[in-house]
């Protein structure tokens, strides 16, 4: 029944008056839809801003009440429903403005009086509070600073104040003005752990966001001193110096937030020269033999994320040009440290990673021929000022520096191990009597088998020696090394199950080894990393995956070291785990192609029996069962070097084989997949971004979206799931991108408002055009749903838009998919922006046509949303209702109404 706007009103002052403020709100909205007159209107902004302050949205509260008092500005209720909002938006002085009109329109009202005296007393507390920060910063100090202060909780109370105080800009610059930066470098000059450690996180909230402060702490504190913090044996105090560090790089490379950064840039011309400082320490420190090996580790992690471009786009990389040529060498020698041998730096086991990871970006950073030539000149010197006229230790030196460039860019690599009698030191030092010497070389005998393709070398000289190695070796920690350059070989085949290198039952044999090392929890963790790394490789034999899936010790031992500390396993697990899933990609060949192939006599690749679907599905189900999710959460939290975008990419992959099923998808829900794709979905290589996309994708279109994402977690799905529908993804990202869109717009006004923020309206609208009749229903369904925001509905009466003339049309289409959700987009248009029902008898000559149709469909579906449409144009316009009972509409609705089965 069509209600006017003053049944309207009245009946959201009765939904208010039983507490049932949202009803009301979309009341007082129809009826302001409905209703022309000022003073009218008025009062219904007036009734939604006490609606609204119910409901705690004080931004649209004092918007509504603004409204009311543009037209009447003596309304002492809206003045008075503003006022409140104010005082909730923190704008005090505005709220007492509003309160003393009351007053002086009102002088009797008790109400507003009181009111009034709440706020001039909160206002004189803040004042109080403000001018006593000084005295309480200074309090602060003077506990910390006192030698004599015994009470250590009292301490532990006035470090947390003084934190708390700096992460608020008000705090922060209280701090500042206070002396407290020199007051702060006496905290760290104390050496007592507890102090630092206050005195680190109190300067990081001083230096977050604010370039002028940053550059003032840096010349107060000297860039020698947070140099020698980061190297301190306490871990703890390394990594907050290690956070505090990379504050103030962003600080510096970034500056304030926009609407300060004409000012601060006024103070703060050029930071250039205080990177370059911060970042020459660095360098010093990673080279420094006394500073710790976790502090060292510190010091390259922050060189991974501050030197390299964030992105290709930026032009500058005047950066890592800097570093390569100041710093090289330096991060060479951490590359090239051997264990326990003098002169080496002390390093843990993530070290040499952490200098392969930053290798691989400072060269991926370069740009043209001649920067990369200056690389490999640098590295082969470094290389060889070792290895030429060097005693054993030297030429040790030289082949750990090979494995860690191998590891690292590969293309410098590949040149270093060409150099004249590298690749013959490496074979020799394999039959070293010393476990150390032996190490070293079956490792970069390992790496350079990754370059086999080039090195024909190893081939033929590699595989004799390892496999003398494996059978006479007596330690354990050479033998598995041995394994793991014979995995390696034999992998080369790939997943070509008629490209066998070794004896059949051979592969087989040496993955149980993997194994049954892999669980002797006796063997140290990072010997057994390396039974993982011949598992990556062997693994890409179907009948390893079927074994591997079946031992729960050894998938339970593999999921253990990927929490572990040792972070330089999280690859191979990626590795192993994706080829278990089959969720690397393959391509279906052309049968014509094959057919040339075989009559060629060219070779052609055949799939193993055991890699068919439903033996990947199985193995899938098993890896469910043993706790996959948990360790893939676990291994994208790492802070670590060693997950780099590749690393991300496989576990992308692996996330969406996981959830190819939708009754899987619960479950990697329950332990934490989906917290852990959104990450992915955002950071890391296009193809792991997509793949995490899509994952989320099937995630949202199968569970309810708020109990898969709750809380703010929601909206950072959208972004993701927008990616999905650029042009250069596949049809079936698209689609399953455009289901899962439909699902969040159909949950709320603010989820809504994200879509059309990432700018995805556009792209949906696109897709109503497309050939794919799926993808084309998907589109209109989301649609569909997001016509419930107001911004939507308005878009359909632009200047020369065709978007409501192809609803109609589509209400007229064969599809009856797709008629459902253009029938049901008019329905809800007309329902909730009136003026669409003038419009509609404009847009097409088929319009009638088209509603009788629905009307008279044997879907009740249409019949329903038909009659809806009929219903809200009768209801809006005289003329629009005269043209439709003038036609044959009336019969068939008194027909239809007459209809005792469609109640």
């Amino acid at each position: 029944r069509q209600m006017t706007a003053g049944q309207l009103r009245e009946r959201g002052n009765a939904l208010f008056q039983a507490g049932d403020h949202a009803a009301a709100l979309a009341a007082y909205t129809q009826a302001l839809s409905l209703c022309d007159a000022e003073p009218e209107r008025a009062v219904l902004h007036r009734n939604r801003a006490a609606c609204y302050l119910k409901l705690e949205n004080y931004a649209k509260a004092e918007a509504d009440a603004s409204k009311a008092i543009e037209a009447d500005g003596r309304d002492v209720k809206a003045l008075f429903r503003r006022s409140q909002a104010l005082q909730k938006l923190g704008r005090l002085d505005q709220a007492v403005s509003d309160l003393q009109r009351c007053v002086s329109l009102e002088p009797k009202n008790k109400a507003f009086q009181e009111a009034l005296h709440a706020l001039g007393s909160s206002i004189h507390e803040k004042m109080k509070t403000m001018s006593c920060t000084d005295s309480k910063v200074e309090q602060m100090f003077q506990i910390l600073l006192d030698p004599q202060e015994k009470d250590a909780d009292k301490k532990q109370k006035a470090a947390q104040n003084l934190i708390v105080l700096a992460r608020e800009e008000a705090g922060a610059e209280k701090i500042f003005q206070s002396d407290g930066v020199r007051l702060l470098t006496q905290l760290l000059d104390t050496a007592k752990a507890d102090l630092m450690l206050a005195a680190l996180r109190t300067l990081v909230g001083l230096c977050s966001g604010h370039r002028s402060r940053t550059a003032a702490i840096l010349v107060e504190l000297g860039a020698p001193r947070l140099s020698a913090v980061l190297g301190v044996e306490h871990e703890q105090v390394s990594l907050a110096a290690c956070n505090l560090l990379h504050v103030m790089f962003d600080s510096l490379k970034e500056g304030l937030q926009k609407d300060f950064r004409g000012k601060e840039d006024a103070v703060v011309l050029d930071s250039s020269k205080d990177l370059k400082l911060l970042i020459k320490h660095l360098l010093e420190l990673v080279a420094l033999e006394g500073a710790s090996a976790h502090g060292r580790d510190n010091a390259l992690n922050l060189l991974i994320k501050v030197v390299p471009r964030k992105s290709l786009t930026e032009t500058n990389n005047s950066l890592s040009l800097w570093v390569i040529d100041q710093g090289l060498r330096k991060i060479l020698e951490v590359g090239s440290s051997v264990c326990d041998t003098l002169g080496s730096l002390p390093v843990t086991e993530n070290s040499r990673m952490s200098a392969s990871v930053l290798l691989s970006k400072l060269y991926d950073d370069l740009k043209c021929d001649a920067e990369r030539e200056n690389f490999h000149h640098l590295c082969e010197d470094y290389v060889r000022s070792w290895f030429e006229g060097q005693e054993l230790a030297g030429k040790l030196r030289a082949i750990q520096t090979v494995s860690c460039l191998l590891q690292g860019p590969t293309e410098a690599g590949n040149r270093v191990l060409e150099l004249e009698g590298i690749m013959e030191s490496v074979l020799s030092l394999c039959a070293s009597v010393r476990e150390a010497h032996q190490l070293v070389a079956v490792e970069a005998l390992i790496h350079a088998a990754d370059k086999a393709k080039r090195a024909s070398f190893i081939t033929a000289n590699g595989v004799s020696l390892l496999k003398e190695i494996y059978k006479h070796s007596e330690r354990d920690s050479i033998r598995i090394r041995a394994l793991v350059g014979l995995c390696k070989l034999g992998s080369a085949g790939g997943t070509d199950f008629s490209m066998k290198q070794f004896a059949e039952g051979s592969t087989m044999k040496l993955a149980k080894q993997c194994r049954k090392w892999l669980c002797n929890e006796t063997i140290d963790a990072g010997t057994r990393r390396w039974a993982v790394e011949g598992l990556a490789y062997l693994t890409f034999d179907a009948d390893v995956k079927e074994e591997f899936v079946e031992d729960k010790a050894a998938m339970q031992a593999m999921f253990h070291l990927a929490r572990s500390e040792d972070r330089s396993v999280l690859y191979a697990v990626a590795s192993t785990l994706v080829n278990c899933t089959n969720s690397y990609d393959h391509e279906e060949p052309d049968p014509q192609m094959l057919e040339l192939a075989k009559y060629a006599k060219q070779h052609i690749p055949e799939q193993h029996p055991k890699d068919k679907p439903d033996f990947v599905r199985r193995r899938v189900r098993k890896l469910l069962t043993a706790g996959v999710v948990s360790a893939l959460s676990c291994m994208v939290k790492s802070e670590n070097p060693a997950l780099t975008n590749s690393c991300r990419e496989l576990i992308s992959r692996v996330f969406l084989a996981l959830v190819e099923e939708a009754e899987d998808r619960g479950g990697v829900v329950a332990q934490g997949g989906g917290k852990a794709l959104i990450p992915l979905s955002l950071e890391g290589t296009e193809v792991g971004q997509t793949k995490a996309a899509q994952a989320l994708a099937k995630i949202t279109i199968t569970s309810n979206p708020e109990m898969a994402f709750p809380g703010e977690r929601i909206y950072e799905v959208v972004r993701p799931l927008v990616s999905l529908l650029h042009l250069q993804r596949t049809g079936l990202e698209n689609f399953e991108g455009l289901m899962a869109l439909t699902n969040l717009a159909g949950i709320s006004e603010r989820l809504r408002q994200k879509i059309l923020k990432e700018k995805a309206l556009p792209m949906i609208e696109g897709y109503m055009f497309e050939e794919h009749e799926l993808i084309r229903l998907a589109a209109t369904e989301c649609i569909c749903n997001m016509a419930m925001s107001k911004e939507v509905q308005e878009l359909f009466l632009a200047e020369g838009s065709d978007r409501l003339k192809l609803m109609v049309l589509y209400s007229g289409e064969e599809d009856e998919k797709l008629r459902r959700a253009a029938s049901g987009t008019l329905a809800m248009l007309t329902a909730l922006y009136p003026p669409i029902c003038k419009r509609i008898p404009q847009v097409t000559v088929h319009w009638l046509e088209i509603l009788q149709a629905l009307l008279l469909s044997p879907s009740t579906e249409l019949q329903h949303r038909g009659a809806v449409v009929v219903m809200n144009m009768v209801a809006a316009e005289r003329e629009v209702a005269e043209q439709i009972m003038a036609s044959e509409m009336l019969e068939i609705l008194s027909v239809l109404a007459k209809d005792q089965d469609k109640p």
